[in-house]
């Protein structure tokens, strides 16, 4: 697999790219002969100063990416108010305090919210004056890939990434999303599939990943959505993928930052338990299905806010929910594979079992043609 154009590119040994908010996993993938990309969506930029510094200092020299939302819609929003009375609509803030009061679920002790609230302010960098300082931070760390998801990244983005040497990549749901990227020179694609958790689109994977190789071309592609094992990573270079984007498979190893309610209903959930809903960021995205998923689609319900106002509306919300080890409304974002995860594992055993099961896959198919 070290042929692959995927592992040319970043200089790595088996072409498997693994997305994660978590820097722990990360740095795991990268160690294991992949490449780590940390999802900065989660993170004010003083915090992600602190989480690049620190995988700088544990990933031994390995190459990693990062994964940054650039959205070509989105609410512009007065990020230097904290008040919220005058970004959410009143309809909305009474449906979230009507869903936790009948949820028992207790508030914060006081000035969390209050912090909460500034918090998700300083992540709300959907703009491309709000990326400047993220990038800004970004751009001193040796990372290799920018991965742009729900967009592209600007003229200037651009031209500061390949000053650096940095590579880009650019996540798509649909062959016209492709042709832009291809044709604004993006130097990764990723096919992702409705499979997918996070945001993600109406094409299947199987379906998807061939369009957009051909499309392409020479470009390399890498397949995402209903990955986690070696037959189903043989399946997308069969299809002609280069390598394959991974991100729900990681969520319930050791080195995972998702809470232990999260993990445990991700366990023991059946693939139909991910499902599409705006209710979480606003922009369609695969997350684990919920009363709190349920509460949303009720009849009565409001219609989800744009992105970023809905993370607004719910990231206090979601935090008293954690605290309070709600797990009949906890949610995450997954992916339609957490139907075939069964056991706490780690980084490291995935990648030894993706590779060994590769190999057996690629083999048996050499069988059936000879």
């Amino acid at each position: 697999m070290r042929n692959s154009p995927a592992c040319a590119m970043f200089g790595i040994q088996t072409p498997i790219f693994a997305f994660s908010h978590c820097r722990d996993v990360v740095v795991e993938a990268s160690k294991a002969g992949g490449l780590g990309v940390l999802g900065t969506a989660h993170f004010t930029p003083e915090e992600l100063r602190r989480e690049l510094d620190w995988i700088d200092a544990h990933i031994d020299g390995r190459p990693y990416g990062l994964d940054i939302l650039m959205p070509t819609t989105y609410a512009r929003v007065d990020t230097a108010s904290l008040d919220t009375g005058q970004l959410l609509p009143e309809e909305h803030r009474r449906f979230m305090a009507k869903l936790l009061e009948d949820n028992d679920i207790p508030p914060l002790p006081e000035g969390m919210a209050e912090d909460i609230r500034r918090a998700t302010l300083r992540r709300m960098t959907v703009s491309p004056e709000q990326h400047e300082e993220v990038l800004d931070i970004a751009f001193e760390h040796p990372f290799t890939l920018l991965a742009a998801a729900l967009g592209r990244p600007n003229d200037s983005v651009v031209k500061r990434a390949r000053e650096r040497g940095i590579r880009i990549g650019s996540l798509v749901g649909s062959p016209e999303h492709a042709k832009r990227q291809r044709d604004a020179g993006a130097d990764l694609i990723i096919a992702q599939g409705t499979e997918a958790g996070g945001h993600t689109g109406t094409i299947a994977t199987m379906v998807l990943t061939p369009q957009i190789v051909d499309l392409v071309a020479p470009v390399p592609v890498l397949a995402a959505g209903g990955i986690a094992t070696g037959r189903q990573m043989a399946a997308a270079m069969a299809l002609g993928a280069a390598g394959v984007w991974c991100g729900s498979v990681w969520l319930c190893t050791a080195q995972s930052d998702a809470p232990p309610e999260v993990k445990r209903k991700i366990l023991a959930a059946r693939s139909q338990d991910a499902v599409i809903s705006r209710c979480y960021s606003g922009k369609p995205s695969r997350v684990l299905k919920s009363g709190w998923t349920d509460a949303w689609t009720a009849a009565g319900a409001p219609d989800p806010l744009m992105m970023p106002l809905q993370s607004l509306l719910t990231k206090e919300a979601m935090a008293r929910v954690t605290r309070a080890n709600a797990e009949a409304l906890a949610s995450y974002p997954a992916g339609q594979v957490i139907g075939q995860m069964q056991n706490e594992t780690t980084v490291r055993q995935i990648f030894y079992d993706m590779l060994a099961e590769f190999a057996e896959a690629v083999d048996r198919l050499n069988h059936l043609g000879s």
